[in-house]
């Protein structure tokens, strides 16, 4: 039994439970490679242009798994994480637009998680994922909903001690958990906010992460955060829980903007992206109020690397500028006003 799961959207917030869940089951998951330039082409070819680049990259995934020889995809309709609380409409409807734009004949594992309905459920979910493999017993599904949340829960508590996402991700579906006890002082610290799809996926994201690292800059990401944390921050930005990332976005970007060991904010985003930029909106109000430097990068299928690195190493150079200067400014003070005393004397003794 073969599953194949696309390597975008919400693979990068649930593989761990994923992966927990079918292998329990015996069932192997098989990735789509990871995203490439012609994963781009392939999937913006098969969509209109409005769509967003993280769909298109999704298109190009599954079609990357048809071409494995995958018959079975794992394509899920998560339209409510909690009551009232929705997905982006196109996040909600993925299987209708994928049998829309993908022509060829395989099985779509069409799961929908509704916690806003009445049996929208995450055990009606998981039922409904397994069933075209003849699987019905609810303990056996139970039981193996009990190991996803274990791979899933080790890896919540690797990247929320700061283990780098990708190296938690592979020790959380190896059954293993490691902490890091080293510490590495940086002169910037930095809040990187984004979707994880726009985040995590290499080629998306420009590698961000090496390109920050190589300037000396220390990156946290919501990752780190707990509910609590996230919550503190929408309530402290006034904002109320409509969409199913604002904990990640929203509530992420308020607490790190309130919190002074972090320099400056990057937000990633999505070109067109609807609910991204009235949440983007209110983070570039809250951080104008709080005095806290932003940047924000917008990305699509012709974002090109020269411009990204450009901003992002000029936005760098500005936070290390403005700390350099408040240092500066607390060494030189007594010394400058000393300095301004004698100057004084002098002038008046020469007049004299």
């Amino acid at each position: 039994m073969q599953i194949g799961i696309p390597r975008a959207l919400s693979y990068y917030n649930f593989f761990p439970f994923w992966y927990g869940f079918f292998s329990d089951l015996g069932i192997e998951i098989v990735l789509s490679d990871p995203t490439t330039k012609q994963t781009m082409t392939v999937g913006s070819s098969l969509v209109v242009p409005e769509t967003c680049l993280p769909v298109k990259v999704y298109v190009g995934h599954i079609i990357n798994l048809l071409d494995k020889g995958i018959d079975k995809i794992f394509v899920p309709s998560i339209q409510s994480i909690a009551p009232k609380i929705y997905n982006c409409s196109k996040i909600r409807g993925l299987p209708d637009l994928i049998r829309n734009v993908v022509k060829r004949d395989f099985t779509i594992i069409d799961a929908t998680l509704d916690k806003s309905e009445k049996n929208g459920g995450l055990y009606d979910f998981l039922t409904e994922a397994v069933k075209p493999f003849g699987i019905t017993d609810f303990d056996i599904i139970k039981k193996a909903s009990k190991n996803a949340w274990k791979v899933y829960n080790n890896f919540q508590v690797m990247t929320r001690s700061g283990i780098p996402y990708k190296t938690a991700l592979k020790s959380a579906i190896q059954n293993k958990v490691i902490i890091s006890n080293t510490v590495k002082s940086y002169p910037i610290n930095v809040a990187l906010i984004a979707h994880g799809y726009n985040l995590y996926d290499e080629r998306v994201s420009m590698k961000i992460f090496d390109k920050l690292e190589k300037l000396d800059v220390k990156v946290y990401t919501a990752e780190q955060l707990t509910t609590e944390q996230m919550t503190e921050g929408l309530n402290a930005m006034r904002s109320r829980l409509y969409w199913a990332n604002e904990y990640e976005i929203t509530g992420a970007a308020a607490h790190y903007i309130q919190d002074k060991t972090i320099d400056g904010i990057i937000t990633i985003n999505a070109f067109g992206c609807g609910p991204d930029s009235l949440m983007l909106e209110r983070i570039a109000r809250y951080a104008r109020k709080s005095k806290k430097p932003v940047l924000h990068l917008s990305i699509d299928e012709h974002t090109g690397e020269a411009g990204f690195v450009t901003r992002l190493e000029a936005f760098i150079d500005m936070l290390y500028r403005k700390k350099r200067s408040k240092i500066l400014n607390k060494i030189n003070l007594p010394a400058k006003e000393e300095k301004h005393s004698n100057i004084n004397i002098e002038c008046k003794d020469f007049i004299q």
